[in-house]
């Protein structure tokens, strides 16, 4: 397995980024291709206390850096020999089987979706983050991507996560729920309706196992293991997620370190607190994948230290081994709206 790593995406780029991408090919065998200034991911790998690159890494130059300041719509396209636009195109030319960014989101959805391009058919591609749940964890799709859509994009989504649900998390028949303001048949405004028909049909032949509609609490109560959302209302409630759980850990944490009693007491749930704590940290998940991509494309948060960016690299080897993208191009006749497709 070789991965592509934006060497100088991201707020800790090229230190953190050149760090974790050594842990993933020292300890799990990937190999890396870090791309970016040679000098500067040189001497962050010298940094790291290698005097020579390891066997399974190696280096392609690209002397542009895209800024968060930068359009995101053509900054691939202005800095041709950009980190961003240089790795992208060795992922279009199968010179890896992966891609990892923690640069600029639009920059690299747009990037993706006009170099690498979008499986023919897929409309929209979509961000699907997997957030932890009571029942585990559930695939948001989608969570920022797609401000507008329509209910032909949100059914395609609600394949995408069904069958990234089934293929990358295990579950054998992921239940779909679509993301409304509640969970009767009737509620929200034209787009869930019209949406709520096509994911209805879509069940009702067996091609996906979708449950209706699903308020936001139900969602993270476990309540689905795929949550269908247009990309404005899914950002708002992944980063409504992120926020509380940082909330909820800082509460703790002052509350335990209150007084003896509480400090008492905290010693004695230390291994339950760092279980919670692991299982709200979005550097444990690593990354995001960009679904309905031609190829693995996965987006490291904007602050990934070195473990995450390693569980980034990790997640999209994952993602690459799944046979996910060969499953989506298989059915793509089923995400179609209007085409007599039968069960397959």
């Amino acid at each position: 397995m070789k991965i592509i790593v934006d060497a100088m995406g991201g707020d800790n780029a090229p230190g953190a980024i050149v760090r974790g991408a050594l842990e993933a090919n020292r300890a799990h065998g990937v190999d890396i291709i870090l791309v970016g200034r040679a000098a500067e991911v040189l001497r962050a790998v010298e940094s790291c206390g290698e005097k020579t690159l390891p066997a399974g890494v190696e280096i392609r130059d690209a002397s542009e850096v895209v800024e968060i300041s930068d359009d995101p719509a053509t900054a691939f396209k202005m800095k041709k020999d950009s980190s961003l636009t240089v790795g992208l195109n060795l992922l279009k030319n199968g010179e890896g089987d992966a891609f990892v960014s923690a640069g600029s989101t639009g920059a690299l959805l747009a990037g993706a979706t006009l170099l690498v391009k979008r499986i023919r058919g897929i409309r929209r591609a979509a961000m699907g983050p997997v957030i932890p749940t009571a029942g585990g964890r559930a695939i948001l799709c989608d969570c920022g991507a797609n401000a507008e859509c329509t209910a032909e994009y949100l059914l395609q989504f609600a394949y995408l996560g069904s069958c990234y649900a089934r293929r990358v998390l295990g579950v054998e028949r992921p239940r779909v729920a679509l993301l409304n303001i509640g969970a009767e048949e009737a509620k929200g405004d034209a787009l869930r309706h019209e949406a709520y028909a096509l994911l209805k049909e879509a069940g009702d032949a067996g091609r996906i196992h979708f449950t209706g509609n699903i308020e936001a609490d139900g969602a993270m109560l476990g309540g689905a293991d795929v949550i269908v959302a247009d990309g404005y209302s899914g950002n708002i409630m992944l980063k409504s997620v992120e926020g509380t759980a940082k909330f909820l850990l800082q509460e703790l944490k002052g509350m335990f370190l209150s007084g003896t009693r509480t400090k008492l007491a905290a010693a004695l749930v230390k291994g339950d607190m760092a279980k919670m704590k692991k299982l709200l940290d979005p550097g444990q998940v690593g990354g995001t994948p960009f679904l309905g991509i031609s190829k693995p494309v996965v987006k490291a948060h904007g602050s990934s230290d070195a473990r995450a960016v390693t569980n980034a690299i990790l997640r999209a080897g994952e993602y690459a081994e799944s046979g996910f993208i060969a499953d989506i191009e298989r059915d793509i006749d089923l995400m179609r709206v209007g085409r007599n497709a039968e069960k397959n």
